[in-house]
């Protein structure tokens, strides 16, 4: 299968970059910002020519910056989606966010709740799903994602914890901590099912099971880590004013997943406690 990596300079692009080249796949074009703009229609047309599975991690992802460059954002995370799903159609899986909801739920958003994203990020966002949904693409909605590559919560906070004696932690907002690794996996399985016709176009949420909070998670990290978890402070996120608004629940439903063939993500503490040595090192 000829694969086409969009993004693959970030996070979860590099981790399923590494997940391919583990599994055999040797037939990968990883195209990093420099070597593709995606608000190119020409230059998109010309590099999914040939690609049996287009999975699009490119993206514009300083959710605060899109606030003051709304314009600039969306050519990244909705028009250029919209190039990438006319020129691959169906063998698009485009990465997307639980930034489309209100977070005002109580739980978890279905596959199919209707978008209603609260700030510039998230509307860009729910600009590109929809073009990849009309192309008869696939849209796979992530949260809360860590890694190895790239700034995330996770990193953050071991760095905090070697400069700090106590770390102050929201304890408000909710959400399933994702391993950017576990979700590339997830992404290979989706492109096999898809291609054998066991999984529909249409969208997925490829998150962890169950949820915590920010502050939730920093303890966790600072157990695997062998920190005093009690060393993370609780707080609440008006001490944190940031010039988007942030969802306050992203617990996301997994049930499209059945009959697939592809297993939803486990638990988020399983899925840490296998990350950590990984981020440790």
């Amino acid at each position: 299968m000829r694969w086409l990596v969009t993004g693959a300079g970030g996070m979860l692009g590099r981790d399923l970059c590494t997940a391919l080249a583990r599994a055999g796949e040797r037939d990968v074009l990883a195209a990093s910002r420099s070597d593709l703009d995606v608000t190119d229609p020409a230059a998109v047309r010309d590099a999914v020519s040939g690609a049996d599975v287009v999975v699009n991690t490119a993206a514009w992802t300083d959710v605060d910056g899109a606030e003051t460059a709304e314009e600039a954002a969306t050519a990244v995370n909705g028009h250029a989606v919209q190039n990438l799903a006319t020129a691959a159609g169906k063998r698009l899986i485009h990465l997307s966010t639980d930034y489309v909801f209100d977070g005002t739920a109580a739980s978890p958003y279905a596959e199919d709740t209707t978008q209603e994203p609260v700030n510039a990020y998230g509307r860009g966002k729910a600009i590109g799903e929809r073009a990849v949904l009309a192309a008869g693409g696939y849209v796979v909605r992530t949260a809360w994602l860590y890694g190895e590559h790239g700034p995330n919560f996770v990193r953050t906070m071991l760095r905090l914890a070697a400069e700090r004696d106590t770390v102050d932690v929201v304890d408000d907002q909710y959400g399933p901590p994702t391993w950017s690794y576990t979700l590339a996996r997830q992404l290979m399985a989706l492109a096999a099912a898809a291609t054998a016709g066991r999984a529909a176009p249409g969208a997925y949420h490829g998150t962890a099971a169950g949820s915590t909070t920010w502050y939730g998670l920093a303890r966790a990290v600072f157990a695997e880590a062998g920190l005093d978890p009690d060393r993370v402070c609780p707080t609440t996120s008006d001490r944190f004013r940031r010039p988007a608004r942030r969802p306050a629940y992203s617990v996301l439903g997994h049930d499209r997943w059945a009959g697939t063939g592809v297993a939803p993500l486990p638990d988020w503490r399983a899925m840490l406690g296998e990350a950590m040595p990984v981020l440790l090192r």
